[in-house]
């Protein structure tokens, strides 16, 4: 006799289900169907929001230094880092830091971001650039730096632009960190980064 977990993994193995070609990501045809957006930049700006996030669409590194003295949560921060020369008032110094677990200390990190994704407001980050792969993380507030002509329509876009020659770490990082596991309540920043602030820069930095 058996018992009714078998007769499910039965009927489930009795199933034949018929083979199905992938499609061809490719074709000309295909990807003039990948959602697209008459302004990437603005779009991106509204899906972060949308998840808890804060787009700022700036000139250089001088009018962020402007912007960021009107963040509450900057001009709280007691310890402040930045990866980008000239970009705010650091006060800590991130090479110096030996201990990824201590920079749940840092109060602002100002950060790099390679490129941003329109339809989910996602930044691709690494830290090809110096700093720990934590920070972007353990930080209770984070801002992100991103050329604003660096801005894809759709994540098939973002994965062409993705090199894997060697290995290295990167994801993508959209909004501040949320969770409504419990009682369907959204609760931002819950495990990682409290704000994230996105500067779509014009100018290189």
């Amino acid at each position: 006799m058996t018992t009714s977990k078998e007769d499910i993994l039965n009927q489930l193995r009795s199933q034949s289900v018929p083979p199905t070609d992938l499609p061809d990501l490719q074709s000309i045809e295909l990807a003039s169907q990948w959602i697209r957006y008459e302004d990437p930049a603005e779009q991106f700006a509204e899906t972060l929001a949308s998840v808890g996030g804060l787009c700022v669409r700036v000139k250089n590194v001088d009018e962020i230094n402007q912007r960021l003295s009107e963040l509450t949560a900057y001009q709280e921060a007691s310890q402040v880092c930045s990866q980008i020369a000239g970009c705010g008032q650091p006060n800590v110094s991130i090479p110096d830091i030996t201990d990824p677990h201590d920079f749940e200390n840092i109060d602002f990190a100002i950060l790099p971001g390679e490129f941003g994704v329109a339809e989910n407001g996602a930044v691709w980050i690494t830290n090809e650039r110096g700093p720990a792969r934590t920070l972007y993380f353990l930080a209770q507030h984070v801002a992100l730096l991103v050329p604003a002509s660096d801005i894809v329509n759709n994540m098939h876009q973002a994965y062409q632009k993705l090199e894997f020659a060697e290995n290295s770490f990167g994801t993508f990082m959209s909004g501040p960190s949320k969770t409504a596991d419990i009682e369907q309540s959204l609760v931002i920043g819950a495990h990682g980064a409290r704000s994230l602030t996105v500067f779509l820069v014009e100018e290189a930095f």
